[in-house]
């Protein structure tokens, strides 16, 4: 199976983006409107600058109160490991497990075209299973 697949199976496949000059505040108000757990940082909505995720925050916050009217810049991951749409999910996900990321942005020729989260995997390697199952099932109860 093949990123795009998951991407296209998905039922928004919307890409929340957010500003690196943006606050933490306004990072926290959007994560919590959209319902997700990860923002792609960008200029133009189309380059990937880094990634933001809740747990990025309350890191932060644990520390520094003030981190609410910092920059999303100043705690983004500036080194994001990004995917493409013919990448396998395979690869992808020994990538989310070498380095213990859950959220990879998608990108075709510099772009920004998706994002997909180790929720998005797990949900499509569970409806793999359960059609190997039921083909399975559907054989042995043939013979």
């Amino acid at each position: 199976m093949r990123i795009k697949d998951v991407i296209s199976a998905k039922a928004d496949q919307a890409v929340v983006t957010i500003a690196p000059d943006a606050t933490v505040r306004e990072l926290v108000a959007r994560l919590a409107e959209h319902n997700v757990g990860a923002l792609v940082v960008s200029e133009d909505g189309e380059r990937v600058s880094g990634i933001v995720s809740e747990r990025d925050v309350v890191r932060r916050l644990h520390t520094d109160e003030a981190v609410l009217d910092s920059a999303v810049g100043s705690i983004m991951t500036a080194d994001v490991r990004t995917c493409a749409g013919e990448d396998a999910l395979t690869d992808l996900m020994q990538t989310m497990t070498e380095h213990r990321v859950r959220h990879v942005p998608v990108v075709a020729a510099g772009r920004l075209t998706g994002i997909i989260s180790i929720g998005d995997v797990v949900k499509s390697r569970i409806g793999e299973l359960e059609f190997e199952r039921d083909q399975l099932d559907s054989y042995v109860h043939r013979t």
